[in-house]
């Protein structure tokens, strides 16, 4: 049996009176999930455990099957696990965004959480000369890809309380500052990396080419180092994980995945989704198992645009979905499951908490527990009666590989 994970990050979301009081997923033509949810088993999950942030990383821990009130440790602990970033007992990784910055009536406004999507050689640049001026014995800068990147705080403090910069888009900063014990650090990292930002070449080129520079830095998702049993001594399956971001494949790493990197996956619209599909057949040569994560819906969602929601949800179906079904007939026994890690809808612009709906399709008969079966692939499976449903999100992968 070969297992294949496709997960369309933040593709679920909330009915837009634009759309007819419809979903971005509702309205995208989605055949190819349509026809899964059509002949598999459909359901809900709660991929996020009451009293946790909604976030990728406690919703992907979550989906493969490791629970996050016993394992989850913050999320830039899996970035830096990805970048081969040794934490000690008492380090804290922290992750560094490059924002935007913008000023109405003296007041500071987080105008891009993403500085543009800065591409990745710019956004290097810039946090190599950051950790050259502010780095020490104690702070040390990392790059990473695009806005994403690092900070490691030696013997640092953890009980600070960050907000993700995605949240607070449009929003003025000083309500949401860093608070806590060692927050005053961050916040003169932050203070004096101003001036060295914007005296780069970098963005000073950014601001000629009117695009926003990368003006400030944004601490947030600081944890210490994650311990996880590895997923081939839990599911007996050698696996493989396919995604663009750091922090996905940090979870792989930490899980003993192989972590497949694919030429052009940038995380956005504009991301490799045929390179996916192809590396994820082709791994299934090696292994059991592959995890395919798609960020781009995720990222539209944050940016409030209902345009490239629907266009990277169809992107998704086609390239991605539609793909690995095609791919997949040349083995006898395979199953699918297909799902978000969380919803980002387009009008809150970040991650929410409520259930999403999955989709696990079997090329073999098999008792199945759901009854009922949708004409589409949607949220409305949320509401439906009779389909599977699982409270902790933890034991979907349990039942999709033990069935």
């Amino acid at each position: 049996m070969k297992y294949v994970v496709l997960i369309g990050d933040g593709m679920a979301g909330r009915p837009l009176k634009e759309l007819g009081y419809k979903t971005c997923l509702q309205k995208a033509h989605t055949p190819n999930m349509d026809r899964l949810a059509a002949e598999g088993e459909v359901g809900k999950v709660r991929t996020v455990p009451k009293g946790f942030e909604p976030g990728s990383d406690v919703a992907n821990l979550s989906i493969l099957g490791y629970a996050p009130s016993k394992y989850y440790s913050g999320r830039a602990p899996l970035e830096a696990a990805y970048q081969g970033i040794k934490l000690g007992p008492k380090d804290i990784a922290f992750r560094c965004n490059l924002v935007n910055l913008t000023f109405k009536n003296s007041h500071a406004v987080m105008h891009d959480y993403s500085a543009g999507h800065i591409t990745t050689d710019e956004a290097r640049a810039l946090i190599k000369e950051i950790d050259k001026k502010l780095g020490s014995k104690d702070i040390s800068f990392y790059p990473g890809v695009s806005y994403r990147h690092l900070m490691v705080w030696r013997n640092g403090k953890e009980k600070i309380k960050c907000t993700p910069p995605h949240d607070i888009t449009g929003k003025r900063i000083d309500k949401y500052l860093s608070k806590g014990k060692g927050s005053e650090i961050l916040q003169k990292l932050k203070n004096d990396a101003v001036a060295i930002l914007l005296a780069h070449p970098v963005n000073k080129e950014r601001i000629k080419r009117g695009l926003p520079p990368a003006n400030s830095l944004w601490f947030w998702g600081q944890g210490r180092k994650l311990s996880i049993p590895k997923f081939r001594d839990k599911y007996k399956l050698k696996g493989a994980l396919i995604s663009a971001v750091d922090l996905t494949k940090g979870l792989g790493i930490c899980a003993g995945f192989d972590v497949l990197n694919v030429k052009g996956a940038t995380g956005y619209i504009d991301t490799n989704y045929e390179g996916k599909a192809e590396a994820a057949l082709k791994s299934l040569d090696k292994h059991d198992f592959v995890y395919v994560h798609v960020e781009a819906p995720d990222e539209a969602g944050h940016n409030g645009n209902i345009e490239n929601k629907i266009r990277a949800i169809e992107d998704f179906d086609s390239k991605v979905v539609g793909s690995i079904m095609k791919g997949m007939k040349r083995f006898k026994e395979y199953s699918i499951l297909l799902m978000p890690d969380h919803a980002t809808p387009i009008r809150a612009m970040t991650h929410t908490d409520e259930p999403v709906p999955f989709v696990i399709y079997r090329n073999i008969k098999t008792e199945k527990r759901g009854k009922r079966k949708p004409s589409s692939y949607s949220e409305y499976i949320c509401r439906m009666k009779d389909i599977l449903v699982f409270e902790k999100g933890h034991e979907l992968m349990d039942y999709f590989i033990g069935g």
